[in-house]
């Protein structure tokens, strides 16, 4: 093989260089193997292993690492393809791999500043299983070097080789101090390798990354002329991150010459990059030749569009700031469009996003189904499953996921102008009008070119929202083509805020305008929400009012199937959830709210990753940017500061204690008040400790066995959710009656002469689902069937095929008959209109008498009213299921009225373990409250549905708007300016150990005027509403609020 090319030494500053002293005795077997092999010619051995060994630039690692037989093999592989190559005039395609135990070895032919998008990928290979699994336990360094030389004649290419080893830490298991110290935490390889300069470099990195979420990015000018690139970050917090990079340098004509990927035992990951310009931009840089042949020679048609100096202060600039982007979704379906260089990072993650937006938010009904709807009576149960079956329809079928993707990919085009539309909003912050049309496109040439990844600008303005539209009309070929174009556009149109140009970001997020929502599928419209987008996950937020209250729950599949049901509903479940969560705050001064966060298949194990970049991204957006280059401004279109309260929900339990903590550290005034369900070390009142959600439902069970005079210890039940939940195992608890069957995660527990209550108490003290029940305390009739089981034969002689299937639909069989039936766990829309039917035998008797709706959601409102028609006693989850949130509010409660200090003394945990008097006491005060709250409205519902004749499900959601709307009314009036009547009422409203320990004055003081009112007004409003219903005679409220101007007077 003749010799072609030798570049310049590779300077390897911070890294000593890798020497092979045994170099020269590795050749001369290398030499004897060939000879003895007969597959070169005896006289081109001497020059292929010259070449091989001397020229082509490989680095010593690759000689002290491959045994001699291995590196034989490789020079006669590539001596072979270069005869094929010569004959076929094929260019030359290397691909040499070697694994072991603890390393790899991978060589591949490379172009540089070309990414690869045929063939195989070693950089996908070395990500998926060495750097997005390495964690301190089992870790994975990368070494990887370019060789000087180029490949074949056939071939403008070199070797890149990729070294891969497990870490040998020197302190596996760092403490305190530890952590910090480089030479503790680091790999002993690179140690030995890594110069003092490096050593220091690395530490600063390191302890950002440990002091903040997100990627560290440093770079510098090395002697030599290259660009350092260092970024560090958190161990699994992205994944494909690796490869990815190398894209996004190759996008701007650059290359690496070497890279390191380092572990530390502390679980920090860095990435070293050393780029130069690749030729083909160096000549264009220099002008000695047009776009066009730039094209023509490199194949990138980001060359022909950009058509200006390539800067290679600019590109390292611009790789930096995009590296932040990638790190957030380092591939994406349009990930091959970016590395041929057809859109840009920007506009591929856009696209993402945008596809993510049209899969949810796409008008698939169509007016068709809003006449249907006007045709049909929505209280006729039949007409209503057409409906019901028609809508699910159409939103499955009409536009796939799949279908909106290709949509998308074939208009890249237009997919471009909307990127534009987006950027120009939220980006670019000009001070001329639009109609200046010469004048924007040169601020944009001028000062956005790099900022805009080198797009390819024209000499005008980025179109208008109406341009947009026209030209989506004219491009598009079909409706189903522009609907899923213009859903972009309304995505454009409706971000008010968002940190996509934020320079550090973990997740993309996104606070939208509520107006793109088609009323005929979201009746109610939301006061707020935001999208979030991230690698393992995509999740929103819904609130129904400016000071809002809800769970994040961790929403997972247990299968694609799953999945791919899950995506389709998590909209709709998240804003059911938020409204129903809205009515069920009509008792607090806050608003419903709820926040979901769906796993990707991939990253089910990942729960914890994705919830913290879930409150990290919407931090961004509550928070003003005070850092510039780490947290800048956004653009706001909004106009005003919000607040969001989280709470626990579905898999967060445990994750409340670092929301609160990551707020305070990044600054946030609320972050006492920004969780509740924290530990009691941070003043949080566990809901499952106390049983405050059971407090609430479990008082319309005892409501209704008063009201009808019944023994509750005569009465059975079904219940689902076990004792390994919060409502579920506190309902064990809390309640005495016969409860013949239970449902849980693990499977199903039935006894007909109810399950043994001391085996179930014991259970739920535990925290252990129905797979730990002694099933010797099962009566002969008794059984127990978990999900994994299949063909299990029942006592009664049923073979149950699958136990995951019968699990599921168990609340539908006839076994599950019973007195009361108190869902405390379940999937949402569990029974709807579709299957409301089980619930009745054959002669259409109910199989149960009392429902009592713990779970949230559990039954359709259709389903709902079909059983009450039929003469169940049932209350919604709105009403029973509220208990929790009073507990929450009344924990902000306290936050917000105590100082930290006072906070700290009197509502957290103690050094030695307990718990101060002040918070055992207003613990008390909570649950009266919640058990005050539930007893009021199960005796407005029972009088109201005996004097109407309404059904209870209807009047639940009447007590709520009725609530919600004379709340609203009322913080517009002046009675709030009556000091008299507003400190009377705030001290009725208030706890009254709070006010035992703080003065009134102070604690009107100290919490922010909107929420007082919002106590205000609550509390007047659910007073009235559930004394006088909620369709009260003309002179009621005037009645109601005379006994309290009297009272007031009577104080003052």
């Amino acid at each position: 093989m003749a010799i072609l090319n030798s570049a310049a030494p590779v300077n390897h500053s911070g890294y000593s260089d890798n020497v092979y002293s045994g170099k020269q005795e590795h050749r001369d077997q290398v030499y004897g193997i060939l000879e003895q092999s007969d597959l070169i010619p005896k006289h081109r051995i001497d020059s292929e292993v010259g070449w091989f060994y001397d020229v082509l630039g490989l680095d010593d690692m690759y000689f002290m690492l491959e045994k001699p037989e291995t590196v034989a093999g490789h020079i006669t592989a590539l001596y072979g393809a270069e005869l094929s190559s010569s004959n076929k005039s094929n260019p030359v395609n290397v691909a040499f791999e070697s694994a072991y135990e603890n390393s790899a070895m991978f060589i591949h032919n490379s172009v540089p500043g070309v990414s690869k998008t045929k063939g195989v990928s070693y950089e996908k290979k070395i990500d998926s299983e060495f750097l997005d699994v390495s964690v301190p336990e089992k870790a994975f360094r990368v070494e990887s070097y370019r060789s000087r030389g180029k490949v074949s004649k056939s071939l403008d290419a070199s070797l890149r080789t990729y070294f891969i080893s497990r870490c040998d830490f020197v302190n596996a298991e760092p403490k305190e101090d530890q952590v910090n110290d480089i030479n503790q935490v680091s790999d002993r390889t690179f140690l030995a390798k890594a110069t003092p300069s490096v050593l220091d470099l690395y530490s600063s990195v390191i302890a950002k990354v440990l002091s903040r979420t997100g990627p560290v990015i440093v770079s510098d000018e090395l002697p030599s002329g290259e660009h350092r690139v260092v970024i560090g970050y958190r161990q699994r917090s992205t994944q494909g991150y690796f490869s990815a990079l190398s894209d996004l340098y190759h996008y701007y004509h650059m290359f690496s010459s070497r890279k390191y990927v380092e572990q530390f035992s502390n679980g920090v990951t860095i990435i070293s990059m050393y780029l130069d310009l690749a030729k083909h931009a160096k000549r264009l840089a220099a002008g000695s030749e047009s776009s066009s042949n730039s094209s023509s020679s490199t194949g990138s048609p980001v060359l022909a569009a950009s058509g200006a100096p390539v800067s290679i202060e600019e590109n390292v600039d611009q790789i930096k700031k995009e590296a932040s982007l990638l790190f957030c979704i380092p591939n994406t379906p349009f990930q091959t469009l970016f590395k041929t260089g057809e859109l840009s990072v920007q506009e591929a993650v856009y696209g993402y996003v945008g596809w993510i937006f049209a899969q949810h938010f796409l008008n698939r009904l169509g007016s068709e189904y809003a006449t249907l709807v006007d045709i049909l009576d929505p209280a006729d149960p039949a007409d209503v499953e057409v409906l019901s079956k028609l809508k699910k329809r159409l939103r499955q079928e009409t536009f796939t996921r799949e279908l909106i993707l290709d949509i998308m990919l074939r208009h890249r085009e237009l997919l471009k102008d909307l990127y534009a539309h987006f950027a120009e909003v939220h980006y670019v912050q000009t001070d001329a009008p639009a109609s200046v049309a010469g004048h924007l496109a040169a601020r944009l040439k001028d000062d956005l070119h790099v900022s805009l990844s080198m797009q390819r600008l024209q000499d005008k303005a980025p179109l208008s929202t109406e341009d947009l539209r026209v030209k989506i009309t004219r491009v598009t070929t079909n409706d189903h083509d522009a609907m899923v174009m213009r859903a972009l556009l309304d995505f454009n149109e409706h971000v008010l805020k968002t940190n996509f140009y934020q320079p550090t970001k973990v997740a993309l997020s996104f606070r939208m305008d509520t107006g793109f929502l088609p009323a005929i599928e979201y009746p109610n419209k939301p006061y707020g929400l935001f999208l979030v987008v991230g690698n393992e996950f995509r999740g929103f937020h819904v609130r129904f009012q400016d000071v809002a209250r809800g769970g994040i729950r961790i929403v997972r599949s247990r299968n694609a199937e799953a999945f791919s049901i899950n995506q389709r509903t998590l909209f709709d479940e998240n804003y059911s959830l938020a409204s129903t969560q809205h009515r069920k705050n009509k008792d607090i001064p806050e608003g419903g709210s709820k926040g979901t966060i769906l796993l990707n298949m991939d990253a089910q194990d990942k729960p914890f990753v994705a919830f913290e970049k879930y409150v990290d991204a919407v931090l961004d957006l509550l928070l003003i940017g005070q850092s510039p280059g780490i947290k800048n401004r956004l653009v706001d279109r909004l106009g005003r500061n919000e607040i969001l309260f989280f709470g626990p929900d579905e898999g967060t339990a445990g994750y409340m204690d670092w929301a609160s903590q990551h707020a305070r550290k990044r600054g946030a005034p609320f972050w006492k008040a920004f969780t509740t369900g924290k530990s009691q070390s941070m003043g949080g009142i566990p809901h499952d400790t106390y049983g405050m959600t059971t407090r609430s439902v479990h008082q319309y069970v005892l409501g209704i066995v008063r009201e009808l005079e019944l023994d509750e210890s005569l009465c059975t039940k079904l219940q689902t959710g076990g004792p390994d939940g919060d409502l579920g195992s506190n309902e064990i608890k809390i309640s005495h009656d016969r409860t013949t069957a239970i449902v849980d995660g693990s499977g199903v527990l039935y006894d007909p002469h109810g399950i043994d209550r001391d085996e179930l108490v014991r259970l739920a003290t535990a925290r252990q689902m129905i797979q730990h029940f002694d099933v010797s305390r099962l009566s002969p009739e008794g059984f127990r069937v978990l999900v994994d089981d299949f063909q299990v034969a029942l006592p009664d002689g049923t073979l149950v095929q699958d136990g995951l299937a019968f699990r599921n639909t168990f609340h539908l069989n006839p076994l599950a008959a019973a007195d009361f039936f108190v869902p405390c766990g379940g999937r949402p829309e569990s029974v709807d209109i579709n299957n409301v039917a089980a619930l009745f035998d054959a002669e259409g008797t109910p199989r149960f008498k009392y429902v009592v709706e713990g779970a949230n959601l559990f039954f359709t409102q259709d389903a709902r009213l079909r059983l009450e028609k039929a003469g169940v006693h049932l209350f919604k989850d709105a009403s029973a299921n509220k208990g929790g949130v009073t507990s929450s509010s009344l924990e902000v409660l306290a936050a917000l009225s105590f100082t930290d200090g006072e906070f700290s003394r009197l509502m957290c945990k103690q050094d030695d373990g307990s718990l101060p008097a002040f918070y055992q006491e207003y613990v008390a005060d909570v649950q009266s409250f919640i058990e005050a709250n539930a007893a009021r409205e199960f005796a407005c519902l029972w009088n109201e549905s005996k004097r109407t004749g309404k059904p209870k499900s209807i009047l639940s959601d009447e007590l709520s708007v009725a609530i919600v709307e004379l709340r609203k009314n009322l913080e517009s009036t002046n009675l709030w300016d009556n000091v008299a009547l507003r400190r009377l009422i705030m001290r009725e409203a208030l706890p009254k150990r709070l006010l035992k320990e703080v003065e009134l004055d102070t604690v009107l003081e100290r919490v922010p005027l909107n929420y007082l009112k919002a106590i205000f007004g609550a509390y007047l409003a659910s007073h009235f509403v559930y004394e006088y219903g909620a369709d009260p005679g003309q002179f009621a409220f005037f009645e109601f609020m005379s006994r309290y101007n009297a009272k007031a007077e009577e104080a003052s």
